[in-house]
């Protein structure tokens, strides 16, 4: 096992270049941040001094080279906004995103493991057809739409849930307090990890169900639900763990928008002003974070297979 992670961790090294070459090339290709500054009261001689102060005047290739030796030194940069280094903003913000992504990771799957079993034991019931339906429903409401609505009802007209923040300005906070501004965020999230990952388990479940060991246990008079607790379940288990690790970029990603729109100080937050601000050294940090996390979940999900199936050998 320890061989076979040390070859993982090998791997990603050429992995993590390719996709940082990637996104600072489609960075490079969006504008500079220089095109942000132009405006009548700025002259020509303080863009030059400033392309030269962030390395702008050079080449691409040798301002990702700059970058990326950089990088290997411990040092992410400094924001051209606020003149932060990029280090202590991502470290500033994770932990509030971190807690968004597990919290709706728990709360989708606690959702769409029951469901999609319940799902596969009534197959072809109407009871079947209600949680397809529902789960259809689920991955086709955009995040940012049910945003709105959820904003719109909960607290434009009944004023029960804040509609931003993390924390109640004035209060001091307090964990009720963090519940209540998380509730709407997670359920956003929560409701696409549902609606994405119902069928799937529904599927899985449905072919462990077919199997000839489980047709033998019920001929064994064991009963159905102890057979499908557990047989059918434990050894469904495999592909839910594949279904979990996927989701953790899933949800990275699409904190981007929710933490936006709920204004949740998370790195989503300060991703979006990033982009929309052509700070570099931001966008690019966080793109690191966000490829290492992609990485570090795959890795996680192969050495949760050994565990949960022992059949499965280096």
């Amino acid at each position: 096992m320890w061989k076979y992670i040390l070859k993982k961790l090998l791997l990603a090294i050429p992995v993590l270049l390719g996709i940082t070459v990637i996104d600072y090339a489609i960075m490079s290709l969006a504008g500079s941040p220089l095109d942000m500054l132009v405006g009548p009261r700025v002259s020509q001689g303080t863009l030059a001094a400033r392309a030269a102060q962030w390395g702008l005047d050079q080449p691409v290739w040798m301002q990702y080279l700059h970058w990326l030796g950089e990088v290997l030194r411990g040092n992410l940069g400094y924001s051209y906004k606020s003149y932060q280094p990029v280090s202590e903003m991502i470290g500033s913000h994770i932990g509030p995103t971190l807690l968004l992504m597990g919290v709706s990771m728990v709360l989708g799957m606690l959702i769409a493991v029951p469901a999609g079993i319940y799902s596969a034991v009534h197959r072809y019931q109407k009871r079947d057809y209600a949680v397809v339906s529902a789960s259809f429903l689920f991955s086709s409401v955009p995040g940012f739409f049910l945003s709105l609505i959820l904003i719109y009802f909960f607290t434009v007209r009944l004023g029960w849930l804040p509609s931003g923040g993390m924390v109640t300005a004035g209060v001091g906070g307090g964990a009720a307090d963090v519940i209540r501004h998380m509730i709407m965020p997670a359920l956003v999230l929560a409701v696409g990890v549902a609606g994405g990952n119902i069928r799937y388990i529904r599927s899985a479940v449905l072919e462990i169900l077919e199997m000839d060991y489980l047709r033998t246990a019920a001929a064994k008079g064991i009963g159905r639900r102890l057979v499908i607790r557990r047989h059918a379940v434990r050894n469904a288990l495999l592909p839910i763990v594949t279904v979990t690790g996927m989701q953790i970029p899933v949800l990275f990603g699409g904190a981007v928008i929710v933490e936006q729109l709920f204004s949740w100080p998370g790195l989503g937050l300060i991703t979006m002003n990033a982009v929309l601000g052509r700070d570099y050294p931001v966008i690019m940090g966080v793109c690191l974070l966000s490829a290492v996390v992609v990485l570090a979940s795959n890795l996680l999900t192969d050495i949760v297979y050994a565990l949960v199936d022992p059949t499965i050998k280096y």
